[in-house]
């Protein structure tokens, strides 16, 4: 009986013992006095590629396609137009028009003493125009030597009813800029511009252009304001600009060059955009790149939203994936003053030779340039070499500039593991990692900066994305799951600031007749626009970042995936708040008990947000942009316990005064 006794307490102990390491795997401590890591100001930002229509037809508001008939096709966007019996012909000339670097413009006869001779221009998948919106139309245009010929520009809709319209005439015999108003009398998202040309005479035109008065910051070489207020909203630390594989080119001729895209509009060179024919799946031949939205729109952008200008020159290569033409190392010389030239540019005096460039476009002051990419994903022998010579220049001058070096386009793998090698032995700055991958790839390196080394290079989590269906498919959704992993991923890249010093979604915009690449950050049409649930994520994250890393922790380990629960705390010294991050990535419910260390009290009310849905499949859309969107609500906090249920399937921020 007494052996029975001592048998059956010994039973109730363990299980009071198994009891409280039950209840002690629910509660989450915070240790708010321990500060583990600074969060940079730049943490969060944003990635920028000309793909899916992001720059022409996109954040860029120009409507017309072709505006300078530089296309591979000159006509391309165009057809001819006669209206009531008016005739003429169009051909296109060959040497400079306006400018030595547009050598195409149209010259036009025409025969229309009674009706009218010209041309319709369809835009960019239509035009999207809004009633009672006013539209600057302007074109650079000289008459021929005989004749007289007058213009009408007309907006019609997609049922063929005119809009609006202006008029134009009085031309000269010498290349001039005609600028005329006009304004839509209806909503519509697939109207087009009509050029319409009436008398008897010839006529040459080129920089044909209409734009919407409504531009971000009435700007009249403006981008798209809603597109715009998405990227502001997310409050970015950083823009990096222009890419991306836009920066290689298919080959080396059709790189990105900075200085094309800089200086009065009608200098700069149009190209053929890379991701033209890249994808059979999505061949888009009308894809070029007009360079309005140049590298001086790209860093007033950058200003204009609070982050950090962050550009990538080409090092010298081509895409790997495409040609793999690389310049001699004896010959990358120009490729270097590039990088020179355009520092000087960004943070030149408005007397040296590319500040006074940068002046004459109207911002004397400098762009306060800190960063800098070599190259964009590119690996190998090849690329090392190649940085080397940038970085030996590029620091001895301007050491104080940040250089963002390639870890190559896979987060692992034998060229990984070289360009990490050889880039630490170099003293790199920042390496640009890359990772599209599936869910639970997102899900599993939760842990991945956890030991990588602190007194390397730091991280740059230069683009990432989670695949719903494999990397680069064309069914690829922006799904909750999706979303949700990457956000239990971003607990690890905050847990280890210390290492992980900048991070960024891509791509970030997709039109949605337009695209080549998905899943995409914010996708839009000619009129309307909105984020996807994987926006949110990164909105959430950017907007309550902190200025320094807490532990927070379960069973005094970090939380990353335990129970299907991911964490990390942060402090915000300016607020004076707590902000907690946790993410439940299963089906259910999970309640959990957070208690605080290092805290003499916290009281009042504190911020909830959530983003939840119970369907992991879930997407928004044009027509129903909220679905998954971030609710708000205040909770009480009366002590230093909180009792928290977290949804399932759900990304909740906590921000609590201390």
């Amino acid at each position: 009986m007494k052996k029975n006794l001592v048998f059956l307490v010994f039973i109730m102990g363990l299980l009071n013992v198994n009891q409280k390491s039950n209840a002690q795997t629910d509660v989450i401590t915070v240790k708010a006095n321990v500060e583990k890591a600074n969060i940079k100001p730049i943490m969060y930002g944003i990635f920028f590629e000309d793909i899916n229509f992001g720059a022409d037809g996109g954040l860029y508001a120009e409507l017309v396609k072709n505006r300078s008939f530089e296309f591979y096709n000159p006509l391309m966007g165009w057809t001819e137009a006669k209206q009531n019996g008016g005739n003429g012909k169009i051909f296109f000339v060959n040497v400079a028009g306006k400018s030595p670097k547009n050598t195409r413009y149209a010259h036009i006869t025409v025969d229309a003493s009674n009706g009218a001779y010209g041309f319709a221009n369809e835009g960019y998948r239509g035009m999207g125009v809004k009633q009672n919106m006013k539209y600057s139309f302007s074109l650079f245009a000289k008459k021929g030597s005989e004749g007289n010929v007058s213009v009408t520009i007309e907006l019609v809709s997609s049922k063929g009813e005119k809009l609006g319209e202006a008029k134009l005439d009085s031309f000269t015999n010498d290349w001039a800029k005609y600028n005329a108003s006009l304004t839509s009398s209806s909503t519509d998202e697939k109207a087009h511009l009509n050029v319409l040309f009436t008398g008897k005479g010839i006529i040459d035109i080129d920089m044909v252009s209409l734009f919407p008065a409504d531009t971000s910051k009435s700007r009249k070489n403006g981008l798209r304001a809603d597109l715009v207020q998405k990227l502001a909203d997310l409050k970015p630390g950083f823009l990096r600009f222009p890419g991306g594989c836009i920066v290689e080119g298919h080959e080396l001729e059709t790189r990105y060059q900075w200085k094309e895209t800089v200086g009065p509009l009608e200098n700069r060179t149009p190209l053929i955009n890379r991701w033209n024919t890249e994808f059979k799946h999505r061949i888009t031949s009308d894809y070029y790149q007009s360079f309005g939205l140049g590298f001086f729109e790209y860093f007033q952008l950058a200003e204009d939203i609070g982050a950090e200008p962050l550009p990538i020159l080409n090092c010298g290569m081509a895409c790997q994936f495409n040609s793999g033409e690389v310049a001699p190392l004896d010959q990358l010389d120009p490729y270097v003053k590039d990088a020179l030239d355009l520092i000087e540019f960004a943070n030149g005096s408005a007397t040296s030779t590319w500040g006074k460039v940068r002046a004459d476009m109207g911002h004397p002051e400098p762009f306060h340039l800190k960063l800098l990419g070599i190259g964009n994903e590119q690996w190998d022998t090849q690329y090392i070499e190649r940085y080397k010579q940038f970085a030996n220049v590029l620091k001895q001058k301007y050491p104080d500039v940040q250089l963002i070096s390639a870890a190559g386009p896979s987060p692992n793998g034998a060229s990984f593991d070289y360009a990490w090698k050889e880039l630490k032995a170099l003293n790199a700055d920042i390496i640009d990692e890359h990772y599209y991958a599936n869910p639970g790839w997102f899900l599993d390196n939760a842990k991945r900066y956890d030991n990588y080394d602190r007194k390397g290079p730091k991280v740059f989590a230069g683009e990432y994305a989670a695949q719903s269906v494999s990397t680069g498919s064309p069914d690829n959704k922006n799904t909750w799951r999706c979303a949700l992993a990457e956000a239990a991923f971003m607990t690890g890249l905050e847990r280890n600031a210390d290492v992980v010093n900048m991070a960024s979604y891509a791509p970030l915009f997709a039109h949605v007749e337009g695209w080549q690449w998905t899943p995409d950050l914010i996708w839009f049409d000619n009129l309307r626009s909105y984020g996807t649930p994987n926006y949110y994520v990164q909105k959430m994250y950017s907007n309550n970042k902190g200025t320094v890393v807490v532990p927070m922790l379960l069973n005094n380990d970090v939380i990353a995936g335990a129970d299907s629960l991911y964490a990390t705390a942060a402090i915000d010294k300016v607020t004076n708040e707590l902000i907690l991050k946790l993410v439940n990535t299963s089906g259910k419910e999970q309640t959990r008990n957070i208690a605080f260390d290092g805290l003499k009290k916290l009281k009042g009310n504190a911020k909830l947000t959530v983003l939840q849905s119970d369907n992991p499949d879930g997407v928004n859309t044009l027509d129903n942009p909220m679905t998954i969107s971030p609710q708000e609500k205040q909770i009480a906090v009366n002590n230093k316990k909180l009792n928290i249920p977290l949804a399932p399937y759900s990304f909740t921020v906590l921000r609590i005064k201390m």
